[in-house]
């Protein structure tokens, strides 16, 4: 389903599943990031839910919180963004140990060709875009590689989308890029609009 038009990426709250049909292949991606065959064919075959608490805290700091479910008995995991591009550590039980760090900041900031082209006008709150980049801890995670995001809005499969631009730096020198795709859910939690500021980590993961 279409994102509703007076969407930007000045509020992504709602709840979202990945469309595959219209996503890239991630398989690459997940094989270099150390992932086995049997758990790359379960992530396959689920579906991946995201719900989105997007808000700013009482110093102005913007925050996305994404609680990720995928199907198929593989779990659930977290995305917790501050936009303050300071790098924070994450332990997630699907990457490993990992750093990230994210940000709002002009499309001309960011280098890659890949990460500006094809959006719409409500990628950019404020003439702004999403950027997020990730890498493996270097003391903790023996499997070198790194990934840097935007995200935002396309007209894709005849509507408007949430979608994430994503260029992976694999451990031998590999370099993917690959669109991910979501369709919106009028059926948004309760959390997607309630602010709580006791439940909100600052660790960022991929």
């Amino acid at each position: 389903m279409a994102a509703p038009a007076e969407m930007t990426s000045g509020d992504l709250s709602g709840q979202y599943w990945m469309n595959k049909s219209l996503s890239d292949d991630t398989d690459d991606i997940l094989r270099l990031q150390g992932m086995s065959w049997w758990t790359r064919q379960a992530i396959r075959m689920a579906t991946v839910y995201l719900t989105v608490r997007h808000y700013k805290d009482d110093n102005g700091v913007e925050h996305i919180d994404i609680d990720q479910v995928l199907t198929g008995g593989i779990g659930a995991s977290n995305e917790y963004r501050t936009l303050d591009w300071t790098e924070r550590p994450h332990d997630d039980k699907i990457f490993g140990s990992v750093l990230s760090m994210s940000r709002r900041t002009p499309i001309e900031n960011v280098e890659r060709e890949w990460l500006k082209k094809d959006w719409l006008p409500e990628t950019l709150a404020d003439g702004q875009v999403i950027n997020t980049i990730a890498r493996t801890d270097p003391e903790k995670n023996g499997n070198k590689w790194s990934s840097e995001q935007t995200w935002g809005f396309e007209d894709i499969g005849g509507g408007k989308r949430y979608v994430r631009h994503v260029y992976f730096h694999g451990p031998g020198g590999e370099e993917i890029n690959v669109r991910l795709v979501y369709d919106y859910s009028e059926l948004c939690l309760h959390v997607c609009s309630v602010r709580s500021d006791q439940d909100s980590p600052l660790a960022g993961p991929v």
